[in-house]
């Protein structure tokens, strides 16, 4: 798995990277499968003080792209709330792909 974590507007410090792949690692273990995850960490400049601090992510899984991003006051809580978002998308991901091999019918005649 190759994992890319870059900051846009800052710089991106070993315990932010540390916070962001032991994050990542609760994905990793809900799904195996994953090939690229690319992260950007974003502080945006605007005039308010809310949601400034923006996290998004790119995960390449065989058969599959995801993306998610969230915003939020903390930078830590908004990486918090873009892995919950991933999570949902793996684990709704990795039910389809298992769904995927049915039976087939038998034919009534």
């Amino acid at each position: 798995m190759n994992l890319t974590i870059s900051g846009h507007h800052l710089e991106v410090t070993p315990a932010l990277r540390s916070y962001v792949t032991t994050k990542l690692d609760r994905v990793i273990r809900h799904f195996d499968q994953v090939v690229d995850v690319k992260v950007l960490l974003t502080v945006e400049k605007q005039k308010e003080k809310e949601k400034r601090q923006r996290a998004e992510c790119n995960i390449h899984v065989k058969g599959s792209d995801m993306f998610a991003e969230s915003s939020h006051e903390d930078l830590y809580a908004a990486v918090d709330d873009l892995v919950d978002k991933l999570d949902r998308q793996v684990v709704r991901h990795k039910s389809r792909v298992q769904e995927h091999h049915h039976e087939t019918p038998k034919r009534v005649m």
